[in-house]
């Protein structure tokens, strides 16, 4: 098993788009000959587009694009250039009329840093969609991890930066990668040494305070204290599989949040996860489950390592 880039997974590409004056930004998964896709929402306070068409009993089998964006509901607008860079290009499903794009997409809470007028739209979207074509692997302040916050419990003013992140791995000709924007409630963790990397600020905003410590504290209040988080994502592999499998790879892909993010899956996060097979390589599903949740894991830390201080939230670099 070898580490790859997450852009050198055939039948993909991968574009960004963000603005910093926000900042918020997108990130569009292109499957120019269409994925089997699945998806699993785990969060209480999700934003997602096309979804139920990934239910295995729904007609459509192949996906054309996944896309990530801030903005809350406001950036699932970003959908709408990729629907008019796909058509341009003569892909979709076919309606003998016109190609009819198969858009799927999340997005999460980035509303509260900034500006919060700077939205995903539709421009952003179809940029995103061009610079796929140069397939650039990016990790950081970028596409949909622009503005994205991490450990939100005390307040904004404790909270810390997160990021976009990709990690992949190989294993004979079989790849699964995982590209992530981290914006969660809670910490993030690094599994190698079990401890947190970046997630709510004790006062002296050097040291932690320890997100799910705070909440037990707090156990008995039921007023919503917490806002702006989720965290999205997806997985793509080569392998050859159904719409079917691919929603059992997402559910799957699910362990790695849990085992980077803490607390994961919350009333307040909007936690779903993409996958997608866009390969014609035969492999084990469960194999393919238990790598997704390893590639996921990993990207998320990446992403949270990748990140750079912006307005007042601290990186995991300042530290």
């Amino acid at each position: 098993m070898k580490e790859i880039t997450f852009n050198s997974i055939e039948g993909m590409r991968i574009g960004n788009s963000q603005k910093l004056n926000g900042p918020t930004g997108c990130t569009v998964l292109v499957f120019e000959e269409g994925a089997s896709a699945g998806v699993d929402v785990r969060g209480g306070s999700p934003g997602t587009r096309e979804t139920d068409l990934l239910n295995p009993v729904n007609l459509v089998d192949k996906i054309h694009a996944v896309v990530l964006a801030g903005g809350s509901a406001f950036g699932l607008d970003a959908a709408g250039g990729v629907m008019q860079y796909l058509e341009e290009k003569s892909i979709g499903f076919d309606v003998s009329v016109t190609k009819v794009p198969i858009v799927c997409g999340a997005v999460l809470f980035d509303l509260n840093i900034g500006d919060f007028r700077v939205r995903p739209d539709k421009t952003m979207g179809y940029e995103a969609c061009k610079n796929s074509e140069l397939n650039l692997c990016e990790n950081g302040n970028v596409g949909a991890g622009a503005g994205a916050t991490v450990g939100k419990i005390l307040g904004n003013e404790h909270a810390m930066k997160g990021g976009l992140g990709t990690f992949a791995i190989q294993v004979g000709e079989l790849k699964v990668g995982a590209v992530v924007a981290v914006n969660c409630l809670g910490d993030v963790i690094d599994s190698k040494s079990q401890s947190i990397i970046a997630g709510a600020l004790n006062e002296d905003k050097k040291s932690f305070a320890g997100t799910e410590k705070v909440m037990l504290k707090r156990y008995s209040e039921k007023k919503n204290l917490f806002s702006g988080n989720t965290t999205i994502g997806a997985v793509v592999t080569n392998g050859n599989f159904t719409k079917t499998q691919m929603n059992k790879v997402a559910s799957m892909a699910h362990n790695g949040y849990g085992r980077a993010i803490r607390p994961a899956h919350s009333m307040f996060d909007g936690d779903t996860i993409f996958a997608a097979s866009c390969g014609k390589i035969e492999a084990d599903l469960s194999v393919v489950g238990f790598l997704a949740a390893e590639v996921m894991e990993k990207a998320i830390v990446r992403a949270v390592k990748s990140a750079d201080s912006i307005l007042q939230y601290k990186s995991y670099k300042d530290l």
